[in-house]
């Protein structure tokens, strides 16, 4: 049975500012490379984290049906938010534990809802650091940003 991996980057140029997120998602068996996809997009104003917290969301919604798969982020902060910090913002009504509300709580949610119907391993690696994978992540999500950024020469597709 094939593996699943999601390799997963955001990207905002200033912070907040114009931002995109990207996915490589690919199918293995054992070290060979079956199937792969990849998907981006962005946002004009937005932040890294919340790019951050898109590229998994859509990695996960793109899957048609319940997989398991792991998400390898360069993301502490998506890593640790999802593997740690949820649980006690959930059980606090989507406070932290200063008792003020979580940031980005609309994605966490809807990542959180996104993650209930697969089985989700997380990896954490270090960016830019010359991991072929995460760099096409980055290079997708740089992609996704491009439309968005001032002075673009293409013009950001409309919303439905």
């Amino acid at each position: 049975m094939a593996e699943l991996m999601a390799f997963t980057d955001g990207a905002c140029s200033g912070n907040p500012g114009p931002g995109g997120w990207g996915v490589l998602l690919q199918a293995r068996e054992g070290d060979a490379v079956i199937r792969e996809r990849e998907l981006s997009g962005g946002e004009p104003a937005t932040t890294n984290n919340r790019m951050e917290l898109m590229a998994a969301i859509i990695a996960l919604e793109s899957l048609t049906r319940p997989s398991a798969i792991t998400i390898v982020t360069d993301s502490a902060y998506l890593r640790s938010g999802v593997t740690e910090w949820i649980h006690g913002w959930k059980r606090n009504g989507w406070k932290t534990s200063t008792k003020k509300p979580v940031k980005n709580e609309d994605l966490w949610r809807r990542l959180d809802a996104a993650q209930a119907r697969h089985d989700v391993r997380w990896e954490w690696v270090k960016g830019h650091a010359g991991h072929p994978e995460n760099d096409r992540a980055d290079a997708l999500a740089r992609s996704g940003m491009a439309p968005h950024k001032r002075g673009s020469e293409v013009e950001p597709k409309a919303q439905p």
